[in-house]
């Protein structure tokens, strides 16, 4: 028998002195003290206390991009729309099933992510209407309820039929594959309400605000559980939860880790170097940082170098995109929102890997610290990414110690270059 076992560790982390704007009190955007607890499922981290406002470890990208003239209004307004979701997960809602009625609002966190992330990139003095696509999403239930009405009273294999030809066939939803640079708009709610093209979470999404509304109106009156496929083709279906197998526990989504499903998507899709499947996105951002002099380089492929070297070349002269090679904005704010979650304290790592590319060498140190005050017990399996935590540290120490390298405040980084790529 397997028994749960705690590991607790609190850390400060002193903000940066450099950061001109603050962040509202009803907004949790900083890291404070955090409790560690690992389950059989995932590792959660919760807040213990908040540190006074000298003590606050606060995020890079919305301060940077004011900093260069880039009013983040619109996006910070839709942060605040995440967090004031993503509050609402106590441990158990963390663990609870998406087909089941919850107090996160998964629909309205969705859009929230994708009005940043639209803010960020159009710089629109309008907002993404969020509330326009909510009400969009609530009438593909009264659709339903309007021409399979018959289907209520159906069994609940039949009614299930009925909701999956409704959605897929009716209505005309599809799976795109989501990960690639073509189908990044498969990425967001809104692209897929509009285009009817998603990813295997957006249709999750979908699919469990449906069976939401229709259990809030008493016209579901039996259990469903949502089949979450983790090959690339099918899409999500639903099956009475009486019928349940043992292996279809690994295909249950539950609130959270849907919301780390479609960050994750995102912050691949948008990495700023080329991702080898084979290994994590921090390694081929830390093996740029590396300058390739490391011996192990002779052995990667001519265009894997090439790749990574390009990559470093465009975020050094301040091109935030590329068709091919991601966003270094959006890549961000995913990792941040992904932090927030408080899921995996390696999301820290590769927050840090990309502030590092961006220019900002002290608070890429902090967040590495953090990772490492916060991580597991290393794992074997995972030698080589903590060898290179280990080199970008030795690396960050060096240049905070060389004088010629260190960044003045009055240096931007590149993120402070206006210039965009199209």
């Amino acid at each position: 028998m397997a028994f749960a076992w705690i590991f607790s560790t609190t850390f400060t982390i002193l903000s940066s002195s450099r950061s001109t704007s603050s962040i509202p009190d009803c907004c949790p955007w900083k890291l404070s003290k955090f409790q560690f607890r690992q389950s059989s499922r995932v590792v959660n981290c919760s807040c213990k206390s908040r540190l006074s406002a000298a003590d606050e470890l606060k995020y890079v990208l919305h301060d940077a991009l004011d900093l260069s003239g880039i009013n983040t209004a619109h996006a910070r307004a839709a942060r605040r729309g995440f967090c004031l979701q993503i509050e609402k997960l106590s441990d158990i809602e963390r663990e609870t099933s998406i087909s089941i009625n919850r107090k996160v609002d998964l629909g309205r966190a969705a859009l929230h992510i994708a009005a940043e992330d639209d803010s960020l990139v159009s710089h629109s003095s309008v907002p993404l209407p969020v509330d326009d696509f909510i009400e969009r999403l609530d009438s593909l239930s009264m659709d339903y309820c309007s021409h399979y009405s018959s289907s209520c009273r159906s069994s609940p294999e039949k009614f299930l039929e009925c909701l999956e030809r409704y959605l897929y066939v009716d209505k005309g939803f599809r799976r795109a594959n989501a990960r690639n640079q073509v189908e990044q708009r498969a990425l967001y709610l809104n692209s897929v309400l509009t285009h009817r093209s998603g990813s295997v979470s957006m249709l999750s999404l979908i699919y469990s605000e449906i069976l939401k509304m229709l259990r809030m109106w008493d016209v579901l009156d039996f259990d469903v559980e949502i089949f979450f496929p983790h090959d690339s083709y099918s899409s999500p279906r639903g099956y009475q939860k009486q019928k349940s197998k043992e292996s279809d526990q690994p295909h249950i989504m539950t609130s959270q880790s849907l919301l780390v499903e479609i960050l994750t998507d995102l912050k691949f899709a948008f990495w700023p170097f080329q991702l080898d499947h084979a290994r994590s996105p921090f390694l081929t951002a830390a093996k740029a940082a590396q300058g390739f002099t490391d011996s192990n380089s002779t052995k990667e492929s001519a265009f894997e170098l090439a790749s990574a070297k390009a990559a470093r070349h465009r975020l050094q002269r301040g091109v935030w995109t590329s068709v091919r090679f991601g966003d270094i904005r959006r890549a961000l704010s995913a990792c941040e929102r992904l932090i927030l979650l408080k899921t995996d304290p390696k999301e820290l790592r590769d927050y840090a890997v990309l502030l590092y590319h961006c220019g900002f060498y002290e608070e890429s140190l902090q967040y590495l610290k953090l990772y490492q005050d916060t991580k597991q017990q290393p794992d074997s399996t995972n030698d080589l990414e903590e060898d290179a935590v280990e080199k970008l540290i030795i690396r960050l120490n060096l240049i905070m110690m060389e004088e010629g390298w260190s960044r003045q405040p009055n240096n931007k980084g590149i993120l402070f270059n206006n210039s965009e790529p199209w």
